[in-house]
């Protein structure tokens, strides 16, 4: 195929969004039980001849409290929309086969042992079949070209794990660990396990292992000719202490040998960055992956589109003065360009580049959010979503997106949105900070409001023009939201992310800071009656801004840290730590100057609401336990949520609306309840 009609430039606009659900009179304000209702979209995959467009849906199991998700597909010209799966257990990861014939996904339907294993449907009709019954469950895959073959990533079985065949579970054995890093989140405590690439041949039904060893693989893609497999791995001593991944290639035969194909030092596709496996060129000849930047500058480096050739040599990046991140490549048929995600100010574009380099075109253009891609047969489909709209899947072609799937449509077409301005303002020293603002939804222009001021996760992350339910709920309830993209976020560039380098709190507080000054001198936010809150680096930044500016009446801190001392050795980033910070033994000022919080507990005033799940090892449950007891113990107003079972994402459905509960009922209190409100 020859991607030409790509190169019009597709428009993303909020009014292409709304399109489908203008807003009437009849509309309702949002409401709590409106989590319940949300589908979230995910992972478009198009079939080989161009003609469907397969993908996730996943909502709410009230009645079982847990996420399900569910594969549907659409046609190209999107009049008709068929759900594939039904199950009581999720199914994820579709992926067509490329003669057409299968479309296989991810399950642990049916499996004693609870995880993921492989099954296909046959789209001549007839129920799924489960074709893998490995132990340790299938966490990814990739069909070879000819359709014939499988390449698995698969997890070795849990040895202390009770068989799921016995009558009663025997006493769990002693969890021994020996590993740099010893654990992460949602995964647990990391032992000897690794994850392995296999292949498995679709007519005898068998798995063999091709990469054993004491290593991890990640991310396969198969060769053109369906004789080889690359994949990322860290193939050194202690692979544990190092975030330099590289690319490899071995062939499809049980005995072969990887072999190494890039030697940078620093992350070549770095799996947990939220990249795709590398894109092989329609000759064979190159791969195209997303390299990151020197592995001192951990995760605020930014990230580049690079390929490297089969037959050796150096890697060559494509986007060596784009400054921007890049994310997802993949290769037009003719081989003459790649097509990725290009990250921006607040927006997340499609672009192409020419293979052999040159000038980055963008593709989409307009202030909107697109997640991910895939394209075959001519063709290409985006996820895409507005401040206006979840996010949805949609043709590029004509010079526009044209939406394919409508899974959100009957529920906005019931509920009233408060629309998003785009803000930009001057921080302490000068710096220019860009972010968004929303009224209520029922704003009397005129009036201040009470406001709550949002801050990321990340830090290296962005709110962008996408759409965002807490911010809608806080807006029906009558707050307007500030939202702020601070120093150390994404987006403009690794000069910027890299600005609050061992030295959280300080410019990036100034920037959210004046975010809030720049709606109180708008004259939409009350100074009397100002709220801030935020989840993982967001806590974090909460309970910095808490210690140094008094002016909020209320902070809600999420799975957030003040004392740094007391991360290190309890969560997953001892690299990272160790990278920006120091150990702490040779480098204690650096720590205690980033827990400003806990060691100056005493100068917080504000109400504050602290939540975390009890099994997050990415920031774990004491760093909110020692807040919460810091500030009881000078009598401060607190209060402490813990959700049992979860992780750092809250994924229960009855907890996530708990959650969001909680927030309004704690800025109710305190923002609302005998809050004095100023006038002009």
């Amino acid at each position: 195929m020859v991607l030409t009609g790509l190169y019009r430039i597709a428009i993303l606009t909020v009014g292409l969004a709304q399109a489908a659900h203008a807003q009437a009179p009849t509309q309702r304000k949002m409401e709590l039980d409106d989590v319940y209702r949300l589908r979230d979209v995910s992972d478009p995959q198009l079939s080989p001849d161009g003609a469907w467009v397969a993908y996730t849906v996943s909502r709410p199991d009230t009645a079982e409290d847990q996420a399900n998700s569910d594969i549907w597909m659409t046609s190209w010209d999107g009049s008709r929309s068929v759900r594939l799966t039904s199950s009581k257990s999720s199914e994820a990861t579709p992926r067509w086969s490329p003669d057409g014939r299968y479309l296989a996904f991810l399950s642990d339907r049916d499996d004693a042992r609870e995880v993921d294993q492989l099954w296909l449907l046959n789209r001549t009709g007839g129920e799924a079949e489960r074709i893998t019954d490995l132990p340790g469950g299938v966490s990814d895959y990739a069909w070879s070209p000819d359709s014939k073959r499988l390449a698995l990533i698969v997890s070795d079985a849990d040895s202390t794990a009770s068989s799921p065949d016995s009558a009663s579970k025997s006493t769990p054995r002693p969890i021994v660990l020996n590993r740099y890093q010893f654990k992460e989140d949602e995964t647990g405590y990391l032992d000897h396990r690794r994850d392995h690439l296999y292949l498995f041949d679709l007519t005898s039904r068998k798995a063999e292992i091709l990469t054993p060893g004491d290593y991890n693989e990640a991310a396969p893609a198969w060769s053109p000719d369906s004789r080889s497999i690359a994949f990322v791995s860290k193939r050194r001593p202690e692979f544990d202490r190092t975030n330099n991944w590289d690319l490899y290639v071995v062939e499809a035969n049980a005995g072969a040998s990887p072999r190494q194909l890039t030697t940078f030092e620093g992350p070549d596709l770095d799996p947990d960055w939220g990249s795709r496996a590398p894109s092989w060129s329609p000759d064979g000849r190159q791969l195209a992956y997303v390299q990151g930047g020197p592995l001192r500058l951990i995760y605020y480096a930014g990230q580049k589109l690079a390929v490297v050739p089969l037959a050796g040599g150096p890697a060559r990046v494509l986007t060596p003065a784009l400054d921007r991140n890049v994310l997802s490549p993949v290769w037009s048929a003719d081989g003459a360009s790649i097509l990725f995600l290009l990250e921006d100010d607040r927006v997340t574009d499609l672009a192409s580049v020419p293979s052999a380099g040159g000038a980055v075109v963008r593709l989409t253009r307009g202030r909107g959010f697109v997640s991910d891609l895939t394209a075959a047969s001519g063709k290409v489909a985006v996820l895409a979503s507005t401040p206006a709209a979840p996010a949805e899947v949609f043709a590029v072609e004509g010079g526009g997106l044209r939406r394919l799937s409508r899974q959100n449509d009957g529920w906005l077409a019931g509920v009233r949105l408060a629309p998003v301005e785009e803000i930009s303002f001057k921080s302490k020293d000068g710096t220019p900070i860009h972010g968004f603002l929303m009224r209520p939804v029922d704003y009397r222009p005129g009036t201040r409001v009470p406001a709550v001021l949002k801050i990321h996760g990340g830090p290296v992350y962005q709110f962008s023009n996408e759409f965002d339910l807490e911010w809608q709920l806080l807006a029906a309830d009558g707050y307007a939201v500030i939202a702020a993209n601070p120093r150390g976020s994404s987006g403009r560039g690794e000069k910027f992310s890299t600005a609050i380098w061992a030295d959280w709190g300080n410019k990036d507080g100034q920037d959210v800071l004046a975010a809030v000054d720049y709606a109180v001198a708008a004259g939409v936010a009350d100074p009397a009656r100002l709220g801030v809150g935020g989840w993982s680096y967001g806590g974090i930044l909460t309970n910095q801004v808490i210690a140094r500016d008094r002016r909020f009446k209320a902070a809600i801190s999420g799975s957030g840290q003040s004392n740094a001392l007391a991360g290190y050795g309890t969560d997953q980033y001892v690299r990272e730590y160790e990278a920006e910070l120091g150990s702490p033994w040779a480098n204690p000022e650096a720590y205690i100057k980033v827990s400003f919080p806990f060691f100056h507990a005493d100068r917080i005033v504000t109400p504050t609401l602290f939540l975390c799940g009890d099994q997050d090892f990415n920031v774990p449950l004491l760093n909110s336990e020692q807040m919460y007891q810091a500030l009881r113990s000078l009598g401060r107003e607190v209060e402490l949520v813990i959700y049992p079972g979860e992780y750092h994402e809250i994924r229960k459905p009855s907890y996530r609306r708990d959650r969001l509960q909680r927030y309004l009922a704690w800025y109710e209190r305190y923002l609302k309840q005998g809050a004095q409100a100023t006038t002009h």
